[in-house]
């Protein structure tokens, strides 16, 4: 026994040495992806629900040329992932982000929100995705309000999607919230490219909050009946 260990040892030793480092690259490759779109958490019902409303709405009208929708929902903190990116014909959860809401809209919950130029506040409503465009803050995307009275200024404002350095895990790590916007909804500039890029030119933004206002004036919540649903497969609400 003792002359056949000593026979195996120095063999399995040579080999252990050159298939270790072997191990270990294909390891790195091997590691864990990201979880599957179709398992991210979704919005909460009451959210999606009207979501789901206003899009179908604005794809029956003819308005939306993409088919794919953001959602925001400003009644969570900006330390929460608030906003997704649904895809409406699948039910597909593309992405959960963070967001940030405007500077004079809240601190850590976004409460106060206007159509007015330099109120530096959020707007709620619907909007469809216009032109990229390269700004102060890298690659942006122009936004246009549906909804008169509540976003319909968004392009007079400069009311884009954005990345910004405030949008991040480590912001809310260091001063327990994100950083705020002139009103923009900007994100975390490790996904803004790809974010924007995604839905650019005519895809559905649908900015949320329970602001009665809004909630009781907005066309695109109070579509006629006789507007068809057209997309039909949205996600499991939580």
């Amino acid at each position: 026994m003792e002359r056949s260990r000593s026979h195996v040892e120095p063999w399995l030793r040579s080999a252990l040495r050159f298939t270790a480092p072997l191990a270990l690259l294909l390891g790195l490759f091997a590691a864990p992806r990201p979880a599957a779109a179709g398992s991210l958490e979704a919005p909460r019902s009451e959210v999606l629900s009207l979501a789901r409303r206003a899009y179908d709405c604005a794809a029956a009208r003819g308005e939306i040329r993409r088919p794919l929708l953001v959602v925001i929902d400003y009644s969570l903190p900006s330390t929460e992932r608030r906003l997704w990116l649904i895809e409406p014909t699948t039910g597909r959860i593309l992405r959960h982000e963070l967001v940030a809401h405007g500077r004079e809209s809240g601190l850590v919950f976004a409460e106060r929100f206007s159509n007015r130029p330099s109120s530096k506040q959020s707007s709620l409503g619907l909007y469809v995705t216009a032109e990229v465009y390269r700004g102060k803050h890298g690659t942006s995307l122009r936004l246009e309000g549906l909804e008169p009275g509540f976003n319909d200024a968004a392009r007079e404002r400069a009311i884009v999607m954005h990345g910004a350095e405030y949008v991040t895990d480590d912001h809310v790590t260091r001063f327990g919230r994100l950083g705020r916007s002139l009103g923009c909804p900007a994100v975390d500039p490790r996904v803004a490219g790809d974010l924007i890029q995604t839905v650019r030119d005519g895809a559905a933004v649908f900015v949320y909050a329970p602001e009665r206002d809004w909630l009781d004036g907005s066309r695109y919540l109070s579509c006629p009946t006789r507007v068809a649903r057209h997309q039909v497969g949205y996600p499991t609400a939580r």
